[in-house]
């Protein structure tokens, strides 16, 4: 099974940035989930990872990026380091050479660009340095924002699957979102 590369060099774009996520990330992330009480329920967790989570997910980072498995990303600010968001690479088919992504962005970065920015970032290095061939996105259709992000950072909507995730014991309908290498020229 193929790995995810090491990022020896941050990804980066006018607006933002992507490194691996480290454990200095945990506390900016905890904050994040405090400043946007809902903010795990847009990216679909049951409720605010706790530091101990996000410990023991950095700690298996290293493992999941060299098996292939995923890779857990850092945005950052071009010439910063303090995480602003993140990018997760999950449900990664090697066999299909697609994987599915959820990205997040602190609240007082919101509305700058950031997330698209992120996206651009991300969606390139995964189709043309990583070998994936489609990166997919999930979000609820009443999430404006990310929809619009993801069109900025030239991913194509697909529709709606209806009743396709179960989040919080129910069933909730998700919009199709994916970049593919064609779709690399709408992103610059």
């Amino acid at each position: 099974m193929p790995s995810f590369p090491d990022l020896s060099d941050p990804l980066t774009g006018p607006v933002a940035a992507l490194r691996l996520a480290a454990e200095r990330d945990i506390p900016e992330t905890l904050i994040a989930h405090q400043d946007d009480p809902q903010m795990h329920v847009r990216i679909g967790l049951e409720r605010p990872p706790s530091g101990a989570e996000l410990g023991r997910r950095v700690e298996r980072g290293a493992a999941e990026r060299a098996s292939g498995a995923g890779v857990w990303l850092t945005i950052v600010a071009p010439r910063g380091d303090e995480c602003c968001g993140g990018l997760d690479v999950h449900e990664v088919d090697w066999d299909h050479l697609r994987a599915e992504i959820g990205i997040w962005v602190v609240p007082h970065r919101r509305g700058l660009g950031v997330a698209a920015d992120a996206l651009r970032l991300g969606g390139r290095w995964l189709l043309e340095t990583c070998g994936l061939k489609r990166v997919q996105l999930l979000t609820e259709p009443d999430n404006a924002a990310m929809r619009g992000a993801a069109r900025s950072a030239g991913f194509d909507e697909e529709g709606i699957l209806r009743a396709y995730v179960r989040e919080r014991g129910q069933r909730v309908d998700v919009v199709m979102i994916s970049l593919i290498a064609e779709d690399l020229e709408r992103a610059r």
